[in-house]
């Protein structure tokens, strides 16, 4: 049955559905692969170096939970009832988001014996649509990072594709898990990229949705302002059917927006006739601040990934949409800038509950009084990146630098929500239905090639982060395979809500790729599976 654990989850579900497989094999399925690629699940004190040629996508393999789950579904079919449109689906999730009584660690020290009182709605929606939960999968510390190796918990996830290489972050746990057939659907998050970057590098859909659309209950937050959940999906189809589950209002979560939730399955093969597409050459390069130079330098894109949005442009234009070119969004090459001062404020704040008194790791050092309590336990329990970003984000807040640093990064902040809303305006120049970009300025870099460089490591996030910024939401596609044979990333950024039409346009895109030969290969880690 270990064929089952590569079925996309709509296919899946239809066949639980039909009774020509149940719930329980579907989850001996996603356990026999997990044995066969996973490895080592992420621990403590692990060795980074173990297990080179497996993906340790894992942090907590919630087994028994599942297989409980998976039995109340089949249970439910005997008696003739419905149980959800993923009843039986095997899915995972990061482990950023709570779970009640199975421990969540964001993985980081400081939280390794914390068993949640309550369940983030995400994960609550999933289930009551049927899902089945594997486990959690692993992050960058707190989410910070774009490679996964910041996790306090080794080994760190590896590139299903080539174990050698990151999987992005900081959902890499998330796309390692999907690509290598460790459960159909995974939740991420996305705060600057973290389900766009992983899902381009790991050769799987991943969507940002607009800010609000998804609730944050329950989600251990970064950047509250920025912070999204999302799905990571195997194609673009699981990826409409996950939002029709996880979307929607929550009394529970202030930011939830109340919208009316359309069904994302609906107009999927409605194709792209008529839609605007745009192109932006301010998304065709880097611009960074060279320290050597004293100036801010802009680089060309790699010519295999400018390739793959011109391409997909083509392949689109084919099905009857309208290519835009030249549209300008000149606030893009600040994105990064303005995110590394917004989320570092917003992470300081956040990381402040954290004390060795409420919850949580405590230093078992005697400590003289309340203050160095706090001092020991957050220096044993932090790692190296939340440690950074509480001292900057303190820093930049601070009352005497805060009009130079964090005010203007708040205007830069609406300049770049200007851009957005001049290219998808109604009444604008351009009237765009969405933006072609590609997600990420390279494929998957080397394990321990950038890990360390904050500043460097962030600007693989230049092409993702300014959709945050803006609250828009954005969707990552496979778009092709490199020289080396790692797959790229394309984007596609819309307006407030327009999830449906993105995931429409995605599908058409999809649709006129399945025969291309780079679609039927697979990664590395699945050879012979």
């Amino acid at each position: 049955m270990s064929h089952l654990a590569d079925l996309p989850a709509h296919e899946l579900a239809r066949r639980i559905r039909a009774g020509e497989v149940t719930a329980v094999q579907a989850l001996e399925a996603a356990l026999e692969r997990i044995q066969a690629v996973d490895g080592a699940p992420g621990r403590l004190d692990g060795d980074r170096n173990e297990g080179r040629d497996k993906v340790h996508a894992f942090v907590t393999l919630t087994e028994a939970r599942a297989r409980a789950q998976a039995e109340a579904v089949d249970a439910q079919l005997a008696r003739g009832e419905d149980p959800g449109p993923l009843g039986g689906v095997p899915y995972t999730a990061k482990d950023i988001f709570t779970v009640k009584d199975v421990i969540s660690t964001a993985a980081s020290r400081i939280l390794s014996n914390f068993k949640p009182p309550y369940t983030a709605t995400v994960v609550e929606r999933m289930e009551a649509a049927g899902a089945v939960m594997l486990g959690k999968v692993n992050l960058d510390e707190f989410t910070y990072g774009s490679s996964n190796e910041s996790s306090a918990y080794q080994p760190s996830t590896r590139n299903p594709w080539d174990p050698s290489r990151v999987p992005g972050g900081s959902s890499g746990g998330s796309a390692a898990a999907v690509a290598a057939g460790e459960g159909a659907i995974s939740l991420g998050t996305d705060t600057g990229g973290s389900i766009r970057q992983p899902a381009s590098f790991c050769g799987v859909v991943g969507l940002k949705p607009t800010y609000g659309r998804v609730s944050r209950y329950g989600l251990i937050a970064f950047g509250s302002s920025l912070d999204c959940p999302g799905p990571v999906t195997r194609n673009v189809r699981d990826a409409a059917l996950t939002m029709n589950a996880i979307a929607g209002p929550d009394r529970r979560d202030s930011t939830a927006a109340t919208a009316p939730v359309p069904d994302y399955t609906a107009g999927l093969d409605h194709g792209v006739q008529g839609l605007r597409i745009g192109l932006s050459p301010d998304y065709d390069k880097l611009t960074f601040f060279n320290h050597d130079s004293g100036k801010m330098e802009s680089r060309q894109m790699p010519e295999e990934i400018s390739k793959a949005v011109l391409d997909a442009a083509e392949a689109l234009a084919k099905q009857g949409a309208e290519i835009v070119e030249g549209v300008p969004m000149v606030h893009t090459r600040y994105g990064i800038p303005c995110y590394t001062v917004i989320s570092r404020v917003e992470a300081a704040s956040n990381l402040h509950r954290y004390d060795g008194v409420k919850f949580g790791y405590r230093s078992a050092a005697q400590a003289k009084d309340l203050r160095e309590l706090y001092r020991r336990s957050r220096s044993e329990g932090f790692g190296q990146e939340p440690k950074l970003r509480i001292l900057m984000g303190m820093y930049v807040s601070a009352a005497q630098y805060s009009e130079q640093y964090y005010r203007r990064a708040l205007q830069v902040r609406s300049l770049i929500r200007g851009d957005f809303d001049a290219a998808f305006a109604v009444k604008g120049a351009y009237k765009l239905d969405a933006l072609l970009t590609a997600t990420t300025p390279t494929t998957a870099f080397g394990m321990a090639s950038m890990y360390g460089d904050s500043v460097l490591m962030q600007f693989a996030d230049q092409l993702t982060v300014t959709a945050n910024h803006a609250g828009v939401p954005a969707l990552s596609l496979p778009g092709g395979l490199s020289a080396e044979r790692l797959p790229i990333g394309i984007q596609l950024i819309g307006p407030d809500f327009s999830e449906a039409a993105l995931l429409r346009i995605a599908q058409s895109y999809e649709t006129a790729t399945a025969g291309a030969a780079w679609r039927a290969e697979r990664p590395a880690v699945l050879a012979g599976a």
